[in-house]
């Protein structure tokens, strides 16, 4: 499912709201995640997972196309945590 069909859906099980409204509901959602992630907070949603930030230290890397040495730099990358009720559904899917 993408955002599109996020929307879609929303707008489709809640009658009373229109496909724009429903718009500006999951682009609110998903640009308090990002403003939360980029403060280094962390993002829970019960029953759903959490959302954090990992720190990637600086390490030597490889170009896999010449083989030479690249010096990579610390870098800031999300990540997800399923919580258990989730992992709990999709173990009977």
């Amino acid at each position: 499912m993408n955002k599109r069909a996020l929307v879609q859906r929303l707008a489709e099980t809640n009658p009373h709201l229109y496909e724009h409204d429903a718009e500006i509901i999951v682009n609110a959602i998903f640009n308090e995640i990002t403003a939360a992630l980029s403060r280094g907070d962390r993002v829970e949603l019960r029953g759903f997972g959490a959302f954090t930030v990992k720190k990637r230290d600086a390490h030597i890397g490889r170009n896999p196309r010449t083989g030479d040495k690249v010096a990579v730099g610390e870098k800031h990358v999300p990540a997800f945590r399923t919580a258990k009720r989730l992992r709990d559904c999709l173990k009977t899917y």
